[in-house]
């Protein structure tokens, strides 16, 4: 299998030219490490930031959000340092339509959106590949901890996890096609985060020590409620806490307080720790139960995509990660007629939410992966 940038260099041989390539810089330090492992082995490089807001004020409040106007100066004095040109692409109509109005809807429909993932799908990649081909370049290289390699047998790119198994992204990835993975770099994927400190300040990047991003950008607060009541215009009514035999055990603050797993702030005293278990928005109630109440035995997956296989023509050994940090576990994948899939874990799992991704691995490889969009078998743990 031939991998990261090397298939790339290969075809860039045969033309006879240097490849290009547009390094999207959040101004962090894996970015711009990236950026410089592109130049460093050869590419034409241009570094472009993502202007992701109409009112940057959304992205003051807390210094550990990416895409704040000090973070596009950071990427401009990294680039500087480089020696390449760097460009601030507005992106607000794609940010707000697809990642902001997305994770309002899902949580709205009592789910659990994960806003990175989308930002992923739809700017960072969708966008700013279709921004590629209009500039006439070769790859859009990211900061992501993830691998591509082509397999000869198969014909197909394939996505892998990166070396740092403390830092893979893969998961926050599955949405990759064919055509964005034949045109993508992941320059980090070989290497550990202290590693990439170490470049960083070997280069003299002023972002070298720079604090990982924790919060969503566009909530650096961690107050969705009031975000999206803001946004909306709507208010969050009251509803009953039930258990999973329906019987009313309190009173919550409206569903868009609460997460599948969560334990804290549920506001019901109890024998032993209650967890969420769903959250049923057609009936505006808080379904709460034991630790073991929470697992289940398999989850339904909608707008699946495949990477590793064209199809899934039967069901299909995997290992499967419902939770960014989650460590995979063995399920059985089968298609459904919908397109969508059936996930059966050869173990209950806990806390699987609706809106959340669930991601199909065979070792390193990423075969696929699609949105949770059912729970099956709730409190197989009891």
């Amino acid at each position: 299998m031939a991998s990261n940038n090397a298939s790339a260099h290969a075809e860039a041989a045969l033309s006879g030219a240097h490849p290009r390539a547009l390094a999207a810089m959040s101004g962090g330090v894996d970015s711009s490490v990236a950026a410089y492992l592109l130049t460093d082995q050869g590419f034409e490089t241009e570094g472009v930031t993502l202007k992701l807001f109409e009112n940057e004020d959304a992205c003051l409040a807390s210094s550990r959000v990416c895409c704040s106007l000090k973070d596009a100066e950071e990427a401009r004095q990294v680039c500087l340092t480089l020696g390449i040109p760097h460009f601030v692409y507005n992106f607000t109509r794609t940010f707000n339509h697809d990642v902001i109005d997305r994770f309002c809807d899902g949580y709205l429909a009592g789910e659990t959106p994960n806003p990175c993932i989308d930002c992923n799908r739809y700017v960072k990649f969708a966008a700013l590949q279709q921004r590629r081909r209009e500039l006439g370049y070769d790859y859009v290289a990211t900061g992501h901890y993830a691998r591509r390699a082509f397999d000869e047998e198969t014909g197909r790119y394939l996505l892998l996890k990166g070396r740092d198994a403390n830092k893979d992204q893969s998961y926050v990835l599955f949405h990759l096609t064919q055509d964005t993975l034949a045109h993508m770099l992941f320059p980090l994927g070989e290497l550990t985060k202290p590693e990439v400190r170490a470049i960083a300040a070997r280069q003299g990047f002023i972002n070298a020590n720079k604090p990982e991003s924790q919060d969503i950008c566009f909530v650096p607060d961690g107050d969705y409620a009031t975000f999206i009541g803001k946004r909306r215009g709507t208010a969050f009514p009251p509803g009953d806490i039930v258990d999973r035999a329906g019987h009313v055990l309190g009173r919550h603050r409206g569903l868009i307080h609460y997460t599948v797993g969560q334990r804290k702030g549920i506001g019901v005293a109890a024998r032993e720790p209650l967890y969420v278990c769903a959250k049923d928005a057609e009936r505006n109630l808080l379904v709460v139960g034991t630790d073991a109440e929470t697992r289940c035995t398999g989850v339904v997956v909608r707008d699946v995509n495949l990477i590793a296989l064209a199809e899934l023509s039967g069901p299909v050994r995997c290992e499967v990660k419902t939770h960014y940090r989650q460590t995979a576990r063995p399920a059985v994948v089968t298609p459904r007629e919908d397109g969508g899939a059936t996930i059966a874990f050869d173990e209950p799992q806990r806390a699987c939410a609706p809106g959340q991704a669930a991601v199909f691995y065979q070792g390193d490889v990423v075969v696929g992966g699609g949105t949770i969009e059912s729970v099956q078998g709730l409190g197989a743990g009891c």
